[in-house]
């Protein structure tokens, strides 16, 4: 009761701000009834479909880059598993779409609040198995109720930073429960490992399976989605390529004036934005316009492949789900949410392809992948423009010299890889004793 008390408070002191980004930028108008009601019978039957004869896997993906984490998991879970039925959540508009893309419209759904009539009614209506959570999505709510119903808990690609632990410790009385109920958690790092354990998590459930994201980075340039946004996008062999990805505000401002700089310079360079918000892209292609440049949109779908890609044209990538394919357009790769207070975004998907990578100060959303690359001189840090700036003309320069950092930072990758299959094998374990229960009772 206390959660839900805490949840509408906090829904009613921010249901002004919901309003207006629904109104203003067309955020969270569009599965609410499932938020707040929860999976009726009938939308449970739709997602289990005719004929259940095998254990039902519910996983949960907050987003975007959650639901990327879960092609390879669900693709193996489906093949060692073909009698189970698999369901994806998500929680925002952008993840339930990338899902409804990925996995198919039949078995996606937004993940309800975390209000107890709203989880109880989904547990109740689609009576998984096993919950299996991205990340970390730990919900006192979903998580009490589904271990009330007998149903395993288990978190994947567990990240728990010791701020973010340091946290729940503070409200330790409310949140120990929660961590103590988790049937297994499959960490990305030793201290993910050993902040799970401080918060309440038992030894005996906790493993390192090393972090998903690795497994999930590409390996080759050579594929139809990289080389169609090539063609797509009118690029000569000759063009030295910059993506700047993820972008946040002022990010964009600090890429397109040293982009004029050195274009000036480099006849070669070209640039490409991803800004990560969809709210944003309208201001952005303003921006673009304002330093007398060109915003060629992506989603104009004007192709610019019978047009000439001059250095006055940037791209801007206003779609969702397509970053991970651009970056392997480029040659030298910028990872945005790195120059203020976000904490950074994914910089494997960049490394896979062989890019030459620098991201700025604030990367602890990946503070080990960071570290990693930056050990292995397969990334570059830079605190400012200045530096990008540097950086991005040093690529330019000597070429060799950026091959070799993105030959580094490949090579990190293909070391790391392998957390899938351990993944695997741990949630393996519980769909077998579900699968054992459901043989014995039939």
């Amino acid at each position: 009761m206390l959660a839900n008390a805490i949840y509408l408070i906090a829904l009613s002191v921010l249901s002004p701000w919901i309003l207006y980004r629904r109104v203003r930028h067309g955020r969270y108008r569009r599965g609410w009834r499932q938020k707040l009601l929860g999976l009726s019978a009938g939308e449970a039957s739709s997602l289990l479909g005719e004929g259940r004869n095998g254990p039902c896997i519910w996983l949960h993906a907050v987003s975007v880059g959650e639901v990327n984490l879960l092609g390879g998991v669900v693709k193996r879970l489906q093949t060692q598993h073909p009698q189970a039925r698999i369901v994806i959540s998500s929680s925002t508009d952008t993840g339930y779409d990338l899902a409804t893309e990925r996995f198919g419209a039949d078995r996606v759904f937004f993940c309800p609040l975390d209000f107890s009539w709203a989880v109880g009614r989904t547990l109740a209506n689609l009576r998984p198995d096993l919950l299996v959570l991205a990340e970390l999505e730990l919900w006192p709510n979903l998580i009490r109720i589904a271990r009330k119903r007998d149903t395993d808990v288990v978190v994947i690609n567990g990240r728990l930073s010791d701020r973010s632990a340091a946290g729940y410790q503070r409200f330790g009385w409310l949140t120990r429960s929660i961590f103590r109920s988790l049937s297994n958690v499959q960490c990305q790092d030793e201290s993910s490992a050993e902040n799970f354990g401080r918060c309440g998590t038992p030894p005996s459930r906790i493993a390192i399976s090393g972090s998903l994201k690795f497994d999930d980075a590409p390996q080759s340039r050579e594929c139809i989605e990289v080389q169609s946004r090539l063609r797509w996008a009118g690029a000569d062999p000759w063009h030295a390529i910059w993506v700047f990805g993820s972008t946040q505000e002022g990010e964009e401002a600090m890429a397109l004036d040293i982009y004029r700089r050195l274009s000036e310079q480099h006849s070669e360079l070209r640039l490409i934005l991803v800004p990560r918000h969809r709210e944003r892209f309208d201001r952005v292609a303003q921006l673009v316009r304002s330093q007398g440049l060109v915003a060629h949109r992506r989603s104009d779908d004007v192709s610019m492949e019978h047009l000439k890609w001059t250095a006055d044209r940037v791209l801007l990538i206003d779609t969702i789900g397509e970053l991970r394919s651009w970056w392997g357009v480029g040659q030298i790769a910028t990872v945005g949410g790195s120059f203020g207070d976000r904490g950074g975004q994914n910089m494997l998907e960049p490394a896979g392809y062989g890019s030459a990578i620098a991201f700025g100060p604030d990367t602890r959303n990946f503070a080990d992948i960071a570290e990693r690359l930056l050990d292995a001189e397969g990334a570059v840090r830079v605190n400012d423009a200045a530096q990008l700036e540097s950086f991005v003309q040093r690529c330019l320069n000597d070429v060799p010299a950026a091959d070799a950092l993105g030959r580094a930072a490949r090579q990190v990758v293909q070391q790391h890889r392998g957390a899938t299959e351990r993944t695997i094998e741990a949630v393996g374990r519980f769909i077998a004793v579900d699968e054992g229960r459901q043989q014995r009772a039939a």
